[in-house]
């Protein structure tokens, strides 16, 4: 062999290894390709059945609090101040959480439910939740506590201290708010405990107004969940995921790997 064939196979040889290295990496780029569409269609899939933030949203919602944005602009779930907000009890809260997280689950979601049985089932779930609340209302709703009592009688006993003063200015008399003060306390002395027990009975009334709006509000979170489980459609979403994945999966068509015959060199 002499030194122009041996440097032509030495090209050649060159030339079979990068071209080797190029489909290895042409391979290497379909299959992370490939792998991300998979990943990605897989964390489609777990975020649509999964529900724990639907599930945290109800959980703030129940307990009175709101979205709003902080000083530097971030969304945030914040207590109410004014505690009449508040309506159910920690008691109240776990109870009706607990409750939904029977329904508001992958179970539910991949089931295949007709119209009749997703009516029949919303009805049950309503009457039970709704029975259970009034049986247990004393429990699940939120009473004052005695110092919230106590703030709210002060603030009676101001607005009648302000209302006398008015009165009795109109009429061009002397005025002393402290002797107004201690007649309306005189006044209180022996009812003190029914004002309080008062002011408790009116706070639940209030409260018991909203028992509709938080059953209706709940009924429809549950509604919802079989709502995408009508005739199976929840299942069926997926597993268009899943055959669109694999069709174009499919269509990464790698190329054949080229080998190189000696036989078929030719010099150039």
């Amino acid at each position: 062999m002499n030194r122009e064939e041996e440097q032509f196979m030495q090209e050649q040889e060159q030339r079979n290894i990068s071209l080797k290295n190029q489909l290895e990496d042409s391979n290497n780029a379909i299959y992370q390709q490939a792998k991300s569409l998979e990943d990605r269609d897989q964390n489609i899939a777990q975020e649509q059945l999964d529900l724990t933030a639907e599930l945290d949203r109800i959980n703030h919602l129940l307990r009175g609090e709101v979205l709003q944005e902080n000083e530097s602009g971030v969304l945030k779930w914040i207590t109410p101040k004014d505690k009449e907000m508040i309506i159910l009890s920690e008691y109240g809260v776990h109870l009706i959480l607990s409750t939904i997280q029977w329904y508001l689950n992958k179970n539910t979601l991949l089931s295949n439910y007709k119209d009749e049985m997703i009516n029949a089932k919303m009805e049950d779930f309503a009457g039970e939740l709704t029975d259970t609340i009034f049986m247990e209302y004393e429990k699940i709703f939120q009473y004052p506590t005695f110092e919230e009592c106590k703030k709210i009688l002060e603030g009676r006993i101001e607005q009648k201290v302000k209302l006398r003063k008015f009165a009795l200015e109109l009429m061009n008399k002397s005025v002393d708010e402290e002797e107004i003060k201690k007649k309306f306390l005189l006044e209180l002395e022996n009812t003190i405990e029914k004002e309080i027990e008062k002011i408790k009975t009116q706070s639940i009334k209030n409260k018991l107004k909203r028992f509709g709006l938080i059953i209706r509000e709940v009924q429809d979170a549950v509604h919802s969940t079989y709502l995408r489980a009508w005739n199976g459609q929840e299942r069926k979403t997926l597993r268009e995921h899943v055959t669109i994945t694999e069709n174009t999966g499919m269509g990464f068509n790698q190329q054949p790997r080229r080998t190189l015959d000696p036989s078929t060199w030719r010099r150039s």
